[in-house]
């Protein structure tokens, strides 16, 4: 695997560090007065969610981790476990629901996701950036009222609560950026 040096990292590489695979979340540069630079790294463990945020000098190597990336296609939720098919083996694999966090919700059935695998260990699902919900419950639409910078809350058929514009009514189809979970446009 190839070694980057401290002051490479970037977020989102994933690193070999302490024996474990972590993903830098957030990577401040600092280049004290005093001293030579680093790099404050905030890194979340792939295998057990723990977070340590770690300084790393540029002189200092770190194994940086490539992790092969497959589409495969969510079948079905079996207790607490998702379902998953590769959409070229039409091999299945069984992953924790709690692997996906809060964006769970936004998982429908037929849905192709990206799983993250370090040699046969699947690691990471990621959803679809943008997915398209259908709005069940929010306040009526107001003639007359615009576009300005209010919002107003919309429950979706998923059980997420969003903030969504005035002039988005209830039975609407919208699309929702999984990764701010915020309203992005009308589908």
């Amino acid at each position: 695997m190839p070694k980057i040096n401290g002051n490479e990292i970037r977020p989102g590489n994933t690193l070999e560090h302490d024996g474990g695979l972590w993903v830098a979340v957030k990577v401040d540069h600092v280049k004290p007065g005093k001293g030579g630079a680093f790099a404050q790294v905030e890194m979340k463990n792939l295998r057990t969610g723990s977070k340590l945020n770690e300084r790393f000098r540029s002189a200092d190597k770190v194994e940086r981790v490539r992790l092969e990336q497959k589409d495969q296609q969510f079948l079905y939720e079996n207790d607490g476990m998702l379902v998953f098919m590769d959409t070229e083996t039409f091999d299945q694999v069984e992953l924790p629901a709690d692997l996906l966090g809060d964006r769970r919700p936004f998982l429908q059935d037929g849905m192709t996701v990206v799983i993250e695998y370090y040699d046969t260990e699947a690691l990471n699902v990621t959803v679809p950036q943008k997915v398209i919900c259908k709005i069940v419950e929010t306040e009526p639409v107001v003639k007359g009222q615009t576009a300005a910078n209010s919002f107003k809350p919309a429950l979706l058929d998923n059980g997420v609560r969003v903030m969504v514009p005035p002039f988005v009514g209830q039975d609407e189809d919208i699309v929702v950026n999984t990764e701010t979970m915020e309203y992005a446009e009308r589908a």
